[in-house]
């Protein structure tokens, strides 16, 4: 029986085709499968570059190109006939000699720029790669039949000319070199394109390179398999290297944090992992994201990632906020009650006239969210010497009993009540789970989960309270945290390192977006302001190295004279964006404030464009092929109320610019095709240029 493996254009090139031309390829496939008698056969293509390629008749006038090794097809590509024939005669098809995964070459085109580099080689006599020796370069997989190509390199511009032309493998080490890197420095970039590690390579085991390239290719055993990997999204079946290693990998020793920025495919990675873990069997899985909107799009991915019931069935997802209230629920016997935002505010007012009006009530907020709760403090001796990371107001002794006594108004009145904050809740079922862990791993535990695993997303805005609960939450062993998130868009004040609250994690980052074109990436990353952020990790992250796979269109920024004209304006392009093709689905429109929300669901409805619309933070952890922007405006972006006056808190004023900023770039950087920003009056200072 023939064994057949997919590349990742197989699935769009069908789907590119007319129905019933699909169709007949699809049956085809089947049948090639199933070895039927009906089954197309290979046939060989004249003039060739590897002799090993073949074609398969899929439907009238469409075939599939494949490599042969055996009795394993690696089909490509489905083209029209002639396409199909001309793709055969110029390609060739390799092993990497050094991380052994398959590379497709364009031979043919390779051929003809050959003579341009001679005759740039033959005006000077620089090469770019003349401080490499040749056993560094074939070390570092690069193909023997075109060391002498590379040896007629003159300038980056040469090199990066070939980058099309090239296997990423091949590219990566050369650019790193290129730019006079180490040779040790290219082995660190050959690695991103290492999805499966070699132990020993065989360049003439084609089979064995297929297996550790499932990016480029996916084995599919029966029909059923096949249309799997045909009718699923594509990001069910292939990930990059970096990203299947991350996630596929057996076992971690200890805690795993991947950060990375905005279509770097964490929330991919966590996903796999998941799924990973919950196929092993060891004990169920909690996904933990952001939000309950969040966390139902999250469901509905796994379900098509794992078509077994049983492994889903393995896979809770689900916010802190659930589990924590879930656990304090099952302790005390009834649902917690939760304060509201009205009466919380009306509480911290009151606190505020208690300390005499020294401290704002936002002060006192922040003072207990940032420091008695991140740091679990119970008692006033334990805030008097505590130490306040990220608060720039100094308080001496006295001033720290003042705030106490006015914070202890609060949680007094609360507590009366019987109602919690969400922070408080995470706080309580920590201290919980803290004294039952044991209990919630035995089979007999009647009404507990038992948390084997626990995946988290968007881990860079999570408390320390939170991150306390999670802890708690499953044992330290092998594969229990596993953590994805990007301190950069950060859309609250939560600064931690995991270390800080015991969570030693091995650190791994993503660094190409391939979601985002660089045109966005660019313009978001200005928006950003392009410079470090902490948390998560020790120290600070920066955004160097991170960049975008592909180009794409220029982000829209549009000026209006008023509001009822923007709005204008927004109907007017969400029509197109539809009228264009776009589903109403894969457009959203979002805004800082609310008000400009229901304007613009308002709008919207009357024009009988049903998109989602949705603030800014409704954005966070979704994505959109396009995404509209409006009331980007100063005194909106940054929302003046978002903002500690500089009198009170300099430093705390600074964290919520940055806090807003990445607000907005979040926002930004959920657009995968288009973007559109616009205001009335003056601008937001944080749009770019």
């Amino acid at each position: 029986m023939p064994r057949l493996a997919i590349a990742p254009e197989v699935p769009r090139d069908l789907d590119a085709l007319p129905r019933p031309v699909r169709r007949d390829a699809v049956i085809a496939m089947r049948r090639f499968l199933q070895n039927t008698t009906s089954a197309p056969h290979p046939e060989r293509v004249r003039n060739t570059r590897d002799s090993r390629v073949a074609t398969l008749r899929l439907a009238d006038h469409h075939r599939g190109v494949v490599v042969r090794q055996r009795d394993v097809y690696w089909m490509l590509t489905v083209l029209p006939d002639a396409e199909a024939w001309s793709y055969a005669q110029r390609h060739r098809f390799a092993v990497n000699a050094a991380i052994g995964v398959a590379e497709i070459w364009n031979a043919e085109a390779l051929e003809r720029v050959e003579p341009a580099l001679r005759r740039s080689a033959e005006s000077t006599e620089w090469r770019l790669f003349a401080h490499v020796c040749d056993s560094d370069l074939l070390g570092l997989g690069i193909d023997a039949e075109v060391l002498p190509l590379v040896r007629l390199i003159t300038t980056g511009a040469n090199l990066d000319a070939l980058e099309p032309l090239l296997p990423e493998s091949q590219f990566a080490p050369l650019s790193v070199l290129g730019q006079g890197g180490s040779v040790a420095e290219a082995w660190r970039a050959l690695d991103t394109r290492v999805a499966v590690p070699a132990t020993t390579v065989d360049v003439t085991d084609l089979t064995a390179a297929l297996e550790r390239t499932p990016d480029r290719a996916v084995f599919v055993r029966d029909p059923s398999a096949l249309d799997r990997v045909l009718t699923t999204p594509h990001w069910c079946t292939f990930l990059y290297p970096t990203q299947h290693r991350l996630a596929h990998q057996d076992s971690y020793a200890v805690p795993v944090l991947v950060t990375g920025g905005a279509g770097t495919g964490k929330t991919l990675v966590a996903l796999h992992r998941a799924a990973h873990l919950a196929r092993a069997g060891a004990g169920r899985v909690l996904l933990v994201t952001f939000s309950h909107g969040v966390a139902t799009d999250v469901a509905a991915k796994l379900d098509l990632l794992v078509d077994d019931q049983e492994v889903r069935e393995r896979i809770e997802v689900g916010n802190v906020e659930r589990l924590a209230h879930r656990i304090v629920a099952e302790a005390e016997g009834r649902p917690p009650l939760l304060v509201g935002a009205p009466d919380l505010a009306t509480l911290w007012q009151e606190a505020s006239e208690v300390s005499g009006d020294l401290h704002s009530p936002a002060f006192l907020l922040r003072e207990w969210e940032q420091v008695i709760l991140a740091q679990n403090l119970c008692t006033v001796q334990e805030y008097l010497t505590a130490r306040r990371p990220g608060r720039s107001v100094e308080l001496e002794c006295e001033e720290r009993t003042a705030v106490w006594k006015a914070i202890e108004h609060v949680t007094g009145r609360l507590r009366a009540s019987g109602r919690r904050t969400l922070l408080q809740l995470a706080s309580e079922a920590s201290t919980l789970l803290g004294r039952t862990t044991g209990d919630l791993l035995g089979d007999d535990a009647p009404g507990r989960e038992p948390y084997r695993h626990i995946v988290v997303d968007e881990a860079q805005d999570l408390h320390p309270a939170q991150w306390r609960l999670l802890r708690a939450a499953v044992p330290p062993a092998p594969n229990d945290l596993f953590i994805v998130g990007d301190p950069h868009q950060r859309v609250f004040d939560t600064r931690v390192a995991l270390s800080t609250l015991g969570i030693k994690a091995e650190s791994h980052r993503l660094t190409i977006s391939h979601r985002l074109p660089q045109e966005i990436l660019s313009w978001g990353v200005r928006l950003r302001g392009g410079g470090p952020a902490d948390g998560l990790v020790d120290g600070i992250i920066e955004l160097v190295g991170f960049r975008a796979t592909h180009l794409g269109t220029r982000p829209i920024v549009r000026e209006y004279t008023s509001g009822e004209a923007e709005l204008a304006g927004l109907v007017t392009l969400v029509k197109e964006w539809i009228g264009d093709g776009v589903p109403p689905d894969e457009i959203a429109v979002a805004t800082r404030l609310g008000d400009l929300v229901r304007d613009a669901k308002a709008a919207l409805a009357s024009a009988e464009a049903p998109v989602r619309v949705t603030t800014l933070h409704g954005l966070k952890g979704l994505e959109f092929r396009r995404v509209a922007l409006i009331g980007v405006a100063d005194g909106i972006v940054p929302s003046a109320d978002a903002l500690t006056p500089a009198a009170e808190d300099p430093t705390a004023r600074a964290h919520d610019l940055q806090r807003e900023r990445g607000l907005l770039y979040m926002a930004c950087t959920r657009a995968a095709e288009r973007l559109y920003v616009s205001y009335s009056g003056r601008a937001s200072p944080f749009l770019p240029p």
